[in-house]
């Protein structure tokens, strides 16, 4: 992938960059798992794929359900606040996923949209998505999802679940650099478009770039060199299959969770509602977060997120995304922590190499 990046320059009008963008679309469908025609990478980060979805398929005084039990159910519902929607907030406490119920209970009354995040980077929760769609289908209403964290490393089918829109971030489970927000949308979602707020964020507008017809229309200089390394990224997903990255994300989740539980560490989300790609777990009582997190990253090259919210200074959110997911770059981590901590590291490994046994 780090080859793709690196390679010279395509135009983005030209020909033969519109080729990639139409392998990009297909390899986004079936990461995806979509039939859908609208399938492309938003020229911005993940957060421009939320955006690029609030700006376009939300519509002022829609009552939108937005699930908040994280940072980033917390940034939706401002963003929705902000478009001039009715924002309905259904909260669980951070490190829990909603419960189905509540959802469905919410949405007996009429509204457009139900928004959730299905992988909650602030706290390592996967929300699960049975049964929201057959609710948003009593009232004609769609289903958002943010998978920022889990496309391609947590099970996910946007098709099977009903979901009618979507946005993730190049950077987690694709192991591609951070700049591009894959995003799909469905003919129904589609058909609420009426303008954007946003010139750049103008969904009819970059369509009009993106599913060229004949010539192209040109919106903005797409970064061409990271539409080309998502392709690799793309295809590196394929090329293992979707369902065996997932059971891989999900051994390497449990593997490391096991050696952290020896060092002290506990996992945040309780059984059933974790996310495979990212590991949140307490601090064991006397660690210094900053001080410990510093060291990872200056003596070991090491980078671990600290909490947010409720969690900071008390949790560590530890990414197990594609790579990472594989047990030499966990063996690393251990070590690294077992040392910063002046605690022997065998029982840890021990542990880790019995959960990828």
């Amino acid at each position: 992938m780090l080859d793709a990046l690196a390679l010279p320059p395509l135009g983005h009008l030209d020909p033969a960059f519109g080729e990639v963008m139409e392998e990009v679309a297909e390899l986004l469908r079936a990461t995806f798992r979509t039939a859908n025609r609208t399938a492309f990478p938003v020229s911005a980060t993940g957060s421009g794929g939320m955006q690029t979805m609030v700006d376009n398929l939300v519509r002022p005084g829609d009552r939108v359900l937005c699930g908040v039990h994280g940072l980033f159910g917390e940034r939706m519902a401002d963003a929705l606040a902000r478009r001039g929607a009715d924002v309905v907030r259904i909260e669980a406490e951070w490190g829990r996923a909603i419960p189905t119920e509540r959802l469905v209970e919410a949405a007996r009354e009429p509204f457009a949209v139900l928004f959730v995040v299905h992988g909650e980077t602030s706290t390592g929760v996967a929300q699960p998505l049975d049964a929201l769609a057959e609710a948003c289908a009593q009232h004609g209403a769609l289903l958002f999802v943010d998978c920022v964290t889990s496309l391609a490393g947590h099970p996910l089918d946007l098709d099977s679940a009903g979901v009618d829109a979507a946005f993730s971030g190049s950077q987690k489970c694709l192991n591609c650099p951070p700049g591009l927000a894959p995003f799909t949308a469905n003919d129904r979602a589609l058909e609420r478009m009426q303008g954007s707020p946003s010139w750049y964020f103008d969904l009819p507008l970059i369509l009009h770039y993106w599913q060229a017809d004949g010539a192209r229309a040109y919106h903005h200089t797409a970064p061409t060199n990271m539409v080309v390394a998502l392709r690799e990224a793309l295809a590196i997903v394929q090329e293992e299959g979707l369902d065996a990255r997932w059971a891989r994300h999900a051994k390497a989740h449990e593997a490391l969770r096991s050696a952290l539980r020896q060092l002290g560490f506990e996992r945040i989300a309780p059984e059933g509602e974790e996310l495979y790609p990212l590991l949140a777990v307490r601090l064991p009582d006397g660690v210094d977060d900053v001080t410990v997190r510093g060291a990872l990253l200056a003596e070991h090259g090491i980078e671990v997120a600290g909490g947010q919210g409720p969690f900071a200074g008390q949790a560590w959110r530890i990414g197990v995304m594609g790579e990472g997911a594989r047990a030499p770059v966990q063996e690393r981590l251990v070590r690294a922590i077992a040392r910063e901590l002046n605690t022997d590291a065998t029982v840890a490994l021990d542990a880790l190499h019995d959960g990828w046994s």
